[in-house]
């Protein structure tokens, strides 16, 4: 994917910049909840996940390596894998 490639310089990576605990989503209940920010220049993904802050802010690590190495390889979770 060339304009993955052309948009993300690949010795940049996705940084999580935020984690912080928040109110749980509309119709769940119980638990606590956290809210993580993992960006990139101006790209930015807001996520939230239930658990303590380690297992989130662990979680959010994990999301920003994955999307790193997606950004280096030049691929995307959104194009099919099998040849045509």
């Amino acid at each position: 994917m060339t304009f993955i490639r052309d948009a993300v310089s690949p010795d940049k990576t996705y940084q999580v910049v935020a984690v912080e605990k928040t109110e749980p989503p509309a119709g769940m209940k119980g638990g606590s909840w956290y809210k993580y920010i993992i960006a990139l220049e101006d790209h930015a993904i807001v996520g939230n996940r239930r658990g303590t802050l380690k297992q989130v802010t662990e979680y959010a690590n994990e999301c920003a390596e994955n999307l790193s190495s997606r950004v280096a390889r030049g691929t995307s979770t959104w194009v099919s894998r099998r040849k045509r």
